[in-house]
Formats: C-alpha cells, sequence, structure tokens
C-alpha cells in the first residue's frame, strides 16, 4: 500500500515538473523528455530525503 502512494505521488509530481519546464523541453523527443523529467523527480526526491534526515538529526536545516 505505501508503494502505492509513493508511486502515485512520484506520478504527479512528475506531471506538474512536465507541465512547469514543458516550454523549455519541447525540442527534445518524448523519450528524452520522459527520461528527464524521471531525472528531474529523482533528484528532487533525494534531495528532499537529504534534507528530512538532516532534520530528523538536528541540524537545524
Amino acid at each position: 500500500m505505501k508503494q502505492q502512494v509513493a508511486l502515485k505521488n512520484r506520478k504527479e509530481l512528475e506531471a506538474k515538473m512536465a507541465t512547469v519546464f514543458s516550454e523549455k523541453i519541447k525540442e527534445l523527443s518524448a523519450e528524452l523528455q520522459k527520461i528527464l523529467i524521471d531525472d528531474m523527480v529523482t533528484a528532487f526526491e533525494n534531495r528532499l530525503n537529504v534534507l528530512n534526515r538532516a532534520d530528523a538529526k538536528g541540524y537545524g536545516c
């Protein structure tokens, strides 16, 4: 169940990023756009995880 929620959230984030960056990435093929959006979402999630871990350890982010 948790994995389904995470996947749904990821798909929503991908859709939002695709909307935001659509003008900038329109020259790329559909496949490259999908790869780029996937990479940006992964990077964003990784940075959020780092910040959450730092906050949990009390580093005051």
